[in-house]
């Protein structure tokens, strides 16, 4: 769905929409929708500023950060975006951002893609750490294997042939 910035009603307007998993297009190391993203929100446009809030909800899999095993995360995000057209664009002389700058984004054509405003909210959301459990012991630096799973016979304190002469120091 386009929102044209031009056209955004003064008083609120809810929108609501669902996407399927191949209509948000996420890196495979970001993650895998494991099912339709909801969202459920409202435009309104105050002053120049056309606001886009609302909550989005999906579930997907991600790789564990130590074992790389796939976790499901339920993902629930609310968030509040603020969009300025063309017509807001700076002049030379106006370059400087002041700190209420720094949360409005500028729609050069003047038009918001909600699947892409979408799409920002699990990428940020994505980019989490996940862990399988606080107690995932991970994979084994010498044979690769998942210690949740195995336990390998690899010796931890075996010292890298480079530094055996510290070794005969002692």
């Amino acid at each position: 769905m386009i929102i044209e910035l031009a056209n955004v009603p003064i008083r609120r307007k809810a929108i609501e929409l669902t996407f399927q998993p191949d209509e948000i297009e996420l890196d495979a190391e970001d993650g895998v929708l494991a099912g339709p993203v909801s969202f459920t929100g409202e435009t309104e446009k105050v002053d120049e500023h056309v606001h886009i809030r609302g909550r989005v909800t999906a579930e997907a899999d991600i790789e564990c950060f130590r074992c790389l095993e796939p976790v499901r995360k339920t993902l629930d995000i609310s968030f509040d975006d603020v969009y300025v057209g063309p017509e807001a664009e700076p002049s030379e002389d106006e370059i400087a951002l002041g700190e209420e700058d720094l949360d409005v984004a500028f729609a050069e054509d003047g038009t918001i893609d909600i699947r892409e405003v979408v799409r920002e909210q699990l990428l940020l959301a994505l980019s989490d750490q996940v862990l399988c459990s606080e107690s995932c012991r991970g994979l084994c630096p010498k044979c690769g294997g998942n210690r949740n799973l195995l336990d390998c016979k690899c010796i931890e304190n075996e010292i890298d042939p480079r530094w055996s002469a510290l070794r005969d120091l002692k």
